[in-house]
């Protein structure tokens, strides 16, 4: 998309088009912060699951041990001219503690089971408190398309997650 083709969309076209996206890309950005070491940024594999964000990486990750002592993250999706960043905090689960149909998904999604790695996994959750979306300039003003303003399904239209029916 060139910036000369951008046409502004309103908060309900950008919450529309955010979910259609979190719901069809398969990589994000995930940004952490550790008090020590500073902060460590690394694209991983998510899923969507209407209301959070599921992902995976090794137990021994920078991004483990970052969330395990500061769990606020910031996520993007990879597009710099249809932008998309996402706030939370993750919750972890060691592979053999995340909710079944979470981690179903996940592998049905990507034809990986973490699950069956002989390497420790932890799976990241993180329900957005905030989303902010934008498609260059013309949208920059009344770029938070989702906030907190009650339970996280009504935020993000979405059903439960898995693991929390």
């Amino acid at each position: 998309m060139q910036a000369t083709e951008i046409i502004r969309r309103n908060t309900a076209e950008r919450r529309r088009d955010t979910l259609e996206r979190l719901g069809s890309e398969r990589d994000i950005w995930v940004s952490t912060a550790h008090p020590e070491h500073g902060p460590h940024q690394v694209p991983l594999w998510f899923l969507w699951d209407g209301r959070a964000m599921w992902m995976c990486t090794s137990a021994d990750s920078a991004t483990v041990r970052n969330v395990r002592k500061e769990p606020r993250v910031r996520l993007a999706l990879p597009d710099t001219v249809d932008v998309v960043l996402l706030q939370g905090e993750v919750k972890w689960y060691p592979a053999r503690e995340v909710p079944e149909d979470a981690a179903d998904a996940f592998a049905d999604k990507f034809g990986w089971d973490p699950r069956r790695e002989e390497t420790p996994f932890v799976y990241l959750c993180v329900e957005p408190r905030t989303v902010r979306a934008w498609r260059g300039v013309p949208e920059l003003g009344g770029r938070v398309v989702m906030g907190v303003r009650g339970e996280a399904s009504d935020r993000m239209g979405g059903d439960h997650p898995p693991g929390r029916r």
